[in-house]
């Protein structure tokens, strides 16, 4: 199925490893010229290294903290003109609400929630003026399979995904769309090449990061041109799944 990626330009945050690798790595391999985005600039050279050894297409890194607003206004201004944006940045620390202090509450909801409404608040208007974009939420399961042992994260996931449905349902109107995948647990193990794993007796099959990728791949391309306000799921099916 041809996606008719190549020559656009695409985004990812938190794209330096693991499931934000993946994706880049997908975009890659379909013709897309890649930005991204981490705090750390060895790591993003490292992550640029291993994408052009595969595949010949322009790599461009920004080493910045999403956290910080004028982060994201920075990035907008670089990126101004990319087709894909990728939200993926951020990670949720465990705990209950008796035992996560508000710091580091706080600390995660501002790089990963409210980092993502922002990414978003900038990039959809720059679409919406040229009439064409897609921006695509990585979230992640918790937010449709509570756990109280991952009490903020749960919150937070949920808070994104109606976020991402909200705006999503017009979002189409000005020709942009506006969608989420919700990761499972994901086996990052194996970089770039991670091959599928085979079924698991004692659970389901195991989510690798290129699994992520590829559907990625096929939600932000015009084979899902009317795919919007929607959260996909790719979880090897645990979420149906009785405890």
């Amino acid at each position: 199925m041809e996606l008719n990626l190549r020559g656009k330009t695409a985004l990812v945050t938190g794209g330096s490893k693991g499931i934000g690798l993946a994706i880049a790595a997908a975009l890659a391999s379909e013709g897309c010229a890649i930005h991204l985005e981490a705090r750390t600039e060895a790591t993003l050279t490292a992550a640029r290294e291993a994408i052009r050894a595969r595949y010949p297409v322009p790599v461009t890194l920004h080493a910045l903290d999403l956290a910080r607003s004028e982060s994201v206004e920075t990035l907008a201004e670089r990126c101004r003109d990319i087709d894909i944006l990728v939200n993926n940045a951020g990670a949720i620390p465990d705990g209950s609400l008796d035992t996560l202090d508000e710091k580091s509450w706080r600390a995660a909801w501002d790089l990963k929630v409210f980092g993502y409404v922002n990414m978003t608040r900038a990039f959809l208007g720059l679409m919406q003026q040229r009439g064409h974009g897609v921006i695509l939420n990585i979230i992640g399961l918790a937010g449709e399979r509570p756990d109280a042992g991952f009490v903020a994260g749960t919150a937070g996931n949920a808070a994104l995904m109606a976020f991402t449905r909200a705006v999503g349902s017009t979002s189409l109107d000005h020709g942009v769309r506006v969608l989420a995948v919700n990761p499972g647990p994901v086996d990052t193990s194996g970089g770039l090449s991670d091959p599928a794993l085979s079924q698991q007796s004692a659970g389901p099959r195991a989510v690798t990061a290129r699994d992520v990728g590829d559907l990625v791949a096929f939600l932000v391309s015009e084979r899902a041109a009317s795919i919007t306000g929607t959260i996909h799921t790719i979880d090897g099916g645990l979420g149906a799944r009785r405890s």
